[in-house]
């Protein structure tokens, strides 16, 4: 499936459409993500998933855990793990902001989408996020009751 406009031209590997619910997206960054070459295999037959990985950064580097990224078949002697932390490739500055924005504002380090470039390369968009509120139902029934019993309270005076 390619996706994008122009020149940011993409095949999409895993998305991960319930990011976008969870959290509030923030500054999104575009990383590479290294890989062996069973990963890239089983990644272009598009059957991984990205809905429970994390991203976090540790010594200086940021890595992107628990993305599944299944065995490649025709490779059984030589296949690696499903669910390995992987290295993300950022510049420093980049990296040096998405510590800071953890640390000091709270936010979390969200993968949204891994894929692959126009030049062929794998590629993952990670975002800065902040967790949404869930907001109390009960709150919300008492103030749409409240507002009914106003409104016929209202009206029965006019």
């Amino acid at each position: 499936m390619s996706s994008g406009t122009g020149s940011d031209r993409y095949k999409l590997a895993a998305d991960n459409r319930r990011a976008r619910y969870d959290f509030e997206i923030g500054q999104v960054f575009e990383a590479g993500i290294m890989l062996t070459g069973t990963e890239i295999k089983s990644l272009r037959g598009g059957r991984s998933t990205i809905g429970e990985s994390y991203a976090a950064e540790k010594g200086g580097e940021v890595w992107l855990y628990n993305a599944y990224i299944p065995e490649y078949l025709q490779a059984n002697q030589f296949n690696h793990e499903t669910k390995r932390p992987r290295k993300l490739l950022l510049h420093k500055k980049e990296i040096g902001r998405l510590a800071v924005a953890v640390q000091r504002e709270g936010m979390t380090i969200v993968p949204l989408k891994i894929f692959f470039n126009e030049k062929g390369r794998a590629k993952v968009e990670i975002a800065l996020a902040r967790g949404k509120k869930l907001h109390d139902k009960r709150a919300t029934e008492k103030e749409r009751d409240w507002n009914r019993e106003k409104s016929r309270v209202l009206r029965d005076k006019g």
